[in-house]
């Protein structure tokens, strides 16, 4: 007869469960790093596309000033026509 089956039980079972909870730990470390790498990514990548955006903005054409000077310079060719003949 062997008198200390279940301590061996015990102490194998208590192993396994410290590997697993260290697998599992592990494997959120993991997952934890890859979304803040994630994260990091898509801030840097919505600061060039802020960037990008204020470039683009600060180098358009100023279309409703460019309308009111195409305006005002037809009103002058009319009333130059008008006057001319």
């Amino acid at each position: 007869m062997t008198a200390h089956p279940e301590p061996d039980l015990v102490t194998a079972d208590l192993a396994e469960l410290r590997r697993q909870l260290d697998v599992r730990t592990a494997r959120v470390d993991g997952q934890l790093a890859l979304l803040a790498q994630r994260s990091e990514r898509h801030e840097r990548d919505a600061d060039e596309l802020t960037v990008r955006v204020t470039r683009l903005e600060t180098t358009r054409w100023p279309l409703p000033s460019l309308a009111a000077l195409t305006g005002l310079a037809a009103l002058a060719i009319a009333v130059w026509q008008a006057l001319g003949r």
